[in-house]
C-alpha cells in the first residue's frame, strides 16, 4: 500500500514544463487491446503500478475507494471476505489489471447487460489534469452529482482527460447462488432463445454462444435460480466459473 500522489503530480508538472507527452502505465495488461506501440520521440512513461491501496471501504454502505494502481484481484479478495463484489465483473488479466486501467478502458465482463458497467458504478474520482492540478469529482454516494458528471466521463477516456489517482465505486452483495445452463443450438436458434430469455424477469447474468452451444448463467437468490432453471430446461454445466472467467479474460 503506497500513496504516490505527490510524486505523480510532480511528474506531470515536469512533463508540462518540458512539453513532454506522458504514457500512463499501470499493470500494462491492456496494451494488446489498445494496440499500444513502444514509446517514441518526446514521450515519458508515468508509472502508477506503485500507487496502490484501498483508502476507504464501508461494507455496510457498499462503497469502496482505492488508488488507481490497486490490482483488481486485490479488490476482489477484500470484497469477497465481506460477501461483496464488483458487479460489473471486470477481467483481472492474471492479476495485472488495475482499477485505474479498468476504468480508463471501461472494462466490464459478461454481467454487464444486467448489472451495468464500471461507468454505472463510479461514484467519484481524483485525478491530475494537464496543468498538474489535483482535482476531485463526485463523492462516495450515488446521489452526489450536480452538473457535469466528470467521474463517469473517465470511463473509456483512456487517460486522455487526466491521470486517475483514486476512484470510489459502488459495490454489491455476492450472488447467493449461480448456475449455468447449456443448449445445443445453431446461431439463429440461439439468438432467438437469448432474446426470449432476456425479455423475461429472471435472474440472468450471462449469455454466450460458440460452436453450436449456448450458455446461459443464472445468478441470485438460490430459490429464484433453481426455479428458473427448472422452467428453462437445458443441461447444467459443472465448473462453470472457469468458463466465464476465461470468457472475460
Amino acid at each position: 500500500m503506497s500513496d504516490c500522489t505527490e510524486k505523480l503530480v510532480s511528474a506531470v508538472a515536469q512533463a508540462l514544463n518540458n512539453k513532454t507527452a506522458l504514457e500512463i502505465c499501470g499493470g500494462n495488461s491492456k496494451s494488446h487491446i489498445l494496440g499500444r506501440k513502444p514509446s517514441t520521440g518526446n514521450t515519458d512513461k508515468l508509472q502508477l503500478s506503485g500507487h496502490t491501496g484501498i483508502v476507504d471501504y464501508h461494507p455496510a454502505e457498499l462503497v469502496l475507494t482505492a488508488r488507481a494502481g490497486t490490482p483488481i484481484s486485490d479488490i476482489n479478495t477484500v470484497l469477497a471476505a465481506e460477501g461483496q463484489m464488483l458487479s460489473f465483473e471486470p477481467p483481472v488479466y492474471g492479476g495485472a489489471a488495475t482499477l485505474g486501467g479498468t476504468l480508463a478502458c471501461n472494462m466490464s465482463g459478461p454481467a454487464r447487460p444486467w448489472s451495468g458497467s464500471i461507468r454505472d458504478m463510479v461514484l467519484g474520482v481524483q485525478l491530475i489534469n494537464g496543468r498538474a492540478e489535483l482535482l476531485n469529482f463526485g463523492g462516495q454516494v450515488m446521489k452526489n452529482v450536480a452538473g457535469y458528471d466528470v467521474s463517469r466521463l473517465q470511463a473509456g477516456a483512456l487517460g486522455t482527460l487526466g491521470v486517475l489517482t483514486q476512484i470510489s465505486l459502488k459495490v454489491l452483495p455476492l450472488h447467493e447462488h449461480s448456475l449455468t445452463l447449456c443448449y445445443e443450438l445453431d446461431a439463429q436458434a440461439a439468438l432467438e432463445l437469448m432474446n426470449t430469455r432476456c425479455a423475461q424477469a429472471k435472474p440472468l447474468s450471462g449469455a454466450y454462444w460458440a460452436e453450436g452451444t449456448l450458455f446461459l448463467r443464472l445468478s441470485g437468490a438460490e430459490n429464484a435460480v433453481v426455479q428458473a432453471a427448472k422452467h428453462w430446461g437445458g443441461e447444467p454445466v459443472s465448473a462453470a466459473t472457469g468458463l466465464w472467467r476465461q470468457l472475460r479474460e
